[in-house]
């Protein structure tokens, strides 16, 4: 499959590199308004091509999006000092509308991810410019720190993140949903498993992974400017679920109908992921207190896309 990334800073440039080292497209077009920048990144990626797949890589402009079954929009602009973050939206939606409109005037149908940030709100303003159907346009949401969730759980138990079944839902940001409720070992609940095997999930530890999951992005950007690898990897597991028509299950951001009492918000859960983009949606099992907690994300979310003007 034929794969767009329009945006190539640095989140851009590692999915590119994880597509092109996994082999799951057939071909990357990497493109940015500082076309040096993207003709650098395309370059770079493609050298690591040899030891690891065929996937074809180059830089183009929008004409070359023409048959991308996929576009990644990782594009947007900073933050200004003292800017609001409707403010910034506003922008980004300015941005985006010109992206989305040359992208469509190109490519015929594709399915659109989106990984710039909030990204539950530009996912919300991407399917409203584009017009495509909800299951097509997919905001990369919390499948980041599902992962995390799973890793630090894992890491506790000292077992595979593989083995770990466990979902963070809701908003990508400070209001997101850790759901302790329907978590897995195996086929083992969560708390269950722990205790069989001398490794319970105190409050304490729980309290500590919640924090290190909520927390990460800021540690990470603390230390280094800017956290790229793990969405990287994140957005690259979205398009094998597509390409290969997996039926995988990932926490996506999508515009949904009807979620804990808050109509026509975009948010993450758990979804079924095919050659058509979103297949399925679903609701873990949750306690009466993570049940609230989510209502309460929505409605932030809700609030924040309502006071955009499209």
């Amino acid at each position: 499959m034929k794969v767009g990334i329009v945006g190539a800073g640095m989140v851009g440039s590692s999915v590119g590199f994880a597509l092109a080292i996994t082999g799951y497209a057939s071909e990357v077009i990497i493109m940015d308004r500082n076309k040096a920048l993207a003709v650098a990144q395309a370059e770079d990626i493609a050298h690591a091509v040899p030891f690891m797949s065929a996937t074809r890589v180059r830089a183009g402009g929008y004409a070359d999006l023409e048959g991308a079954g996929i576009v990644i929009l990782s594009a947007g602009v900073s933050q200004k000092p003292g800017e609001t973050r409707l403010e910034l939206l506003s922008r980004n939606a300015a941005v985006f509308r010109e992206i989305v409109g040359e992208v469509l005037a190109v490519a015929e149908n594709p399915i659109l991810l989106v990984a710039s940030n909030p990204v539950d709100a530009i996912t919300f303003i991407t399917q409203r410019l584009s017009g495509l159907p909800p299951q097509r346009v997919i905001g990369s949401g919390t499948i980041l720190d599902t992962a995390r969730f799973r890793s630090l759980i894992a890491r506790h138990l000292n077992i595979s993140p593989q083995s770990i079944h466990a979902d963070v839902i809701g908003e990508h940001g400070d209001s997101e949903v850790l759901v302790w409720e329907s978590a897995r070992a195996s086929s083992v609940d969560l708390a269950s498993f722990a205790q069989q095997i001398g490794a319970p999930l105190t409050q304490a530890v729980r309290a500590e992974i919640d924090d290190n999951v909520r927390n990460a992005a800021y540690k990470i950007i603390e230390g280094k400017g800017a956290t790229y690898y793990g969405i990287g990897a994140g957005i690259a597991r979205i398009v094998r679920a597509i390409a290969r028509d997996e039926g995988a299950v990932l926490t996506v951001s999508l515009v949904t109908a009807h979620v804990a009492g808050v109509d026509d918000v975009a948010l993450s859960l758990p979804r079924v992921i095919g050659a058509t983009g979103v297949v399925v949606d679903m609701v873990p099992d949750l306690s009466a207190e993570e049940q609230a907690a989510l209502k309460r994300s929505a409605e932030l979310l809700k609030g924040i896309t309502d006071a955009l003007q499209l």
